[in-house]
């Protein structure tokens, strides 16, 4: 009998942010790029891919400013750059400069480097640009953020006048702080939603009127571009009472990528794991985890449920792979590839139900990529729905080593077995072959 622990399910949910992230993130130059298209006010900032070309920006900028500092940030898809670490040495990805060459300087020692934050990981994320902005000075700093909010289906726009930052170290320490105005899709944002939202985060005088145009140009700029988040930290006050949005961070809906493709053009692929895009190739649903079991699964509940399951006997998955109800051979057979060649991974787990896709054109799929591909790694099959009789046939006559299970809980516990012999045995630099029943 299956009992899900949903400790799996909370180690996925961790990982994902919540669960499959569905969307396109931006770098912070291309947001900044975005906002100003859209008529909101941010610092002058250009982007650069070589050290000369950090230089020349911050001459440029220089001259339109007649002098000033600049701040230089490394472009990675990755909060916390500024204590984050390279993998040259170099410390912090987000430097002050007080003259171009020191910009150059900077560049040199970040452009072509991985950089290692607390939200990257140990593999870090691979710095190709740096963003070389003027530095303003602020006379007050603030939070703002318009978020898709689950429990009211409808957007939220959050503000504090604690700005620059963590703003989760604010919710913990001084939720009172924090202020948040829902927004009804049906009748749209109100002006007096965000007057009220300005009034709370402390603007005043000039600077207020002018938070109130920013927040209101963001909102627009939020619904039309299908956006997942916009978040500011900091939107910042000037000594002059200008409201400047000196950071930014956009996350763009991936199923608005049909009508979104100006902003979808601009996706990084080399900001992404390359398991994430040759799976999104081929139209399965995957994101890699830390464990060594491999899980192909049509359907993300079941996808949940059978990492679940694997956690409850022992086991820690690899990876969430939906390939989904209506999963095609060629799926099948490009998900057991993607599978086999990551390292980490000593044993697969096949769980499929039958409906849409049927369980005997799954076998067809397992036997073509087992076939084509040489399968080194364990592979575990259960099969239950249309055709599973036909399916297990296939499977019995076609040659190709597969160890069967006949429900859930024994794929799991003979999954997390065989993961624990082959990974024991690589310790050992021995061969480990699998002989029927296991």
């Amino acid at each position: 009998m299956f009992r899900s622990t949903l400790k799996t399910t909370s180690l996925a949910r961790s990982t994902l942010g919540g669960f499959q992230k569905r969307f396109l993130n931006l770098h912070e130059y291309q947001s900044q790029q975005l906002f100003a298209q859209n008529g909101i006010a941010v610092p002058k900032g250009i982007v650069a891919s070589t050290p000369e070309e950090a230089q020349k920006a911050a001459e440029s900028i220089e001259k339109d400013n007649a002098g000033g500092d600049f701040i230089i940030k490394a472009q990675v898809l990755a909060g916390g750059r500024g204590l984050g670490h390279f993998t040259n040495g170099f410390q912090g990805g987000v430097h002050k400069a007080y003259k171009a060459t020191d910009v150059r300087n900077l560049a040199e020692k970040m452009l072509g480097q991985v950089l290692i934050t607390k939200q990257t990981g140990t593999k870090g994320k691979p710095c190709n640009k740096v963003f070389i902005q003027e530095r303003v000075y602020a006379r007050r700093e603030y939070y703002f953020a318009i978020l898709l909010d689950r429990a009211s289906s409808s957007a939220v726009m959050i503000g504090s006048s604690r700005g620059g930052m963590a703003i989760e170290d604010v919710a913990k320490e001084s939720p009172e702080d924090i202020f948040k105005e829902i927004v009804d899709y049906k009748t749209g944002l109100q002006s007096s939603q965000v007057e009220n939202l300005a009034k709370n985060m402390g603007f005043s005088g000039k600077a207020y009127t002018e938070a109130v145009e920013q927040m209101t140009k963001l909102y627009k700029l939020f619904s039309e571009s299908d956006a997942t988040m916009i978040e500011i930290n900091p939107m910042i006050e000037t000594p002059q009472s200008h409201v400047l949005c000196a950071d930014a961070k956009v996350n763009i809906d991936d199923n608005a990528d049909y009508k979104q493709d100006k902003l979808f053009d601009l996706r990084d692929v080399t900001q992404e794991d390359a398991r994430d895009i040759r799976a999104s190739k081929a139209g399965l649903n995957y994101i890699g985890l830390d464990g060594n079991i491999g899980c192909i699964v049509n359907g993300a509940g079941l996808a949940m449920a059978t990492m679940d399951i694997i956690k409850l006997y022992g086991g820690s998955p690899a990876n969430f792979l939906d390939v989904g109800g209506g999963a095609t051979q060629g799926q099948i057979s490009e998900a057991l590839k993607i599978l086999n060649e990551d390292k980490q991974v000593t044993a697969i787990l096949v769980n499929i139900f039958g409906g849409i896709a049927r369980c005997d054109m799954i076998a067809l799929g397992l036997i073509s990529a087992v076939t084509e591909i040489s399968l080194s790694t364990p592979l575990v099959v259960r099969l239950q729905g249309t055709n599973v009789d036909k399916a297990k046939d296939i499977l019995e006559k076609s040659g190709i080593r597969v160890i069967p299970a006949d429900n859930l809980d024994d794929a799991a516990e003979k999954a997390v077995r065989v993961a624990n012999i082959v990974q024991e045995a690589q310790k050992m630099k021995m061969k480990v072959s699998f002989e029927l029943p296991i």
